[in-house]
């Protein structure tokens, strides 16, 4: 395993047990009933045992979107072109998207990367390009990059966040772009949990009943064609995966190793996610599911990686806009632990246990 790789995965440690029962403590003196705020006190416990402080910090936060495309769209999987994908990253260079517009309000910085777009892209200072080629081979027909390709994208994956570090960075959540991405994530889907195509293939961005059936029949040929090993996950990004898949499990592993939460969006990054924990185990603990998408194979990744979602709004469409949600929601989770009194501080009666 190269050694950038290799170095992070050693990085990743459990999660700080002192931080845990003492952020713990702390839900149970605030002034309410305990477990009364649910999801929100485990998530600020998981929080700081993540960044292992009693009290958490969520001043910078991030989205990283890639971006890249995928050589399986020549068999027709989609309704929208290929050209699609460059055109959505100006988007997002421009502040027009989705992304935008909830990056802004979650007050994360959006970071742009353009991980193999196939068109040329024009320089852009918010763009970050570490293409690594102009988009992925037909996975139904072969496979989507070398080896090399897939150790690429997932350092680089490593050292997009490790730049982000560098800038100030506590909290960061993953996003993608890529016209037949969908494709890819549940032929990786298949592959790492043993789940039929036909469970796990949705219809991306819109697509009619007979177009379904015909990307179920595409993800089965690439399974059968690349014949995947589960448990070697290097294997299965060159095989089946994607440029932008592969580097937003670089992202999950890279922050991990700097003690950073992750808020993962959906089904992309759900794919890129049951990637890096087979890596590394020990980062599913890092881990925060902002939603379930209304792809019908995320909510069988989250059961395999044994994440609850904070959020169930039907959403789908990708770019890290579930993770800027999540994002907020984690700064909530926090502001509750550091800013309510607790009984003490607010001269608050405490419940008698003689009398429950």
């Amino acid at each position: 395993m190269p050694d950038l790789l290799s170095n992070t995965i050693k990085m990743i440690k459990p999660l700080d047990e002192k931080a845990i029962a003492e952020a713990r403590a702390r839900q149970d003196m605030l002034t309410k009933p305990r477990g009364s705020l649910g999801r929100l006190e485990d998530l600020s416990v998981q929080l700081a045992g993540i960044q292992g402080k009693p009290i958490p910090e969520l001043k910078q936060k991030a989205v990283i979107t890639m971006a890249a495309d995928h050589g399986v769209v020549a068999e027709g999987v989609g309704n929208w072109p290929q050209e699609v994908t460059a055109q959505m990253v100006d988007n997002f260079l421009r502040g027009g998207a989705g992304i935008n517009i909830m990056a802004a309000q979650a007050g994360a910085r959006n970071i742009i990367v353009d991980m193999g777009v196939a068109a040329v892209l024009e320089s852009n200072p918010r763009l970050i390009s570490r293409r690594i080629a102009p988009g992925t081979g037909n996975i139904a027909s072969g496979p989507a990059m070398t080896m090399k390709q897939a150790v690429k994208a997932i350092e680089t994956g490593i050292e997009i966040v490790n730049d982000e570090v560098a800038r100030g960075l506590d909290i960061v959540g993953t996003g993608d772009m890529g016209i037949g991405n969908t494709t890819a994530s549940s032929a990786i889907c298949v592959v790492m949990t043993g789940k039929q195509a036909a469970e796990v293939t949705g219809r991306g961005t819109g697509i009619s009943d007979e177009q379904l059936l015909h990307k179920i029949d595409v993800v089965n040929r690439a399974v059968t064609v690349n014949t995947p090993d589960p448990s070697k996950p290097l294997e299965v990004i060159a095989k089946v995966g994607g440029f932008e898949i592969g580097g937003l499990a670089g992202v999950m592993l890279g922050a991990a190793a700097q003690r950073i939460p992750v808020v993962i969006d959906g089904f992309i990054s759900g794919s890129a996610a049951l990637l890096a924990v087979a890596l590394s185990p020990g980062l599913k603990n890092y881990l925060i599911a902002s939603h379930i998408s209304s792809e019908e194979g995320h909510g069988v990744i989250l059961e395999q990686l044994e994440l609850k979602p904070l959020l169930s709004l039907g959403m789908r469409l990708g770019e890290g806009t579930g993770a800027a949600l999540g994002i907020c929601l984690c700064e909530t989770a926090v502001k509750i632990l550091t800013g309510m009194s607790t009984f003490d501080e607010a001269g608050v009666s405490e419940k008698n246990e003689e009398d429950s």
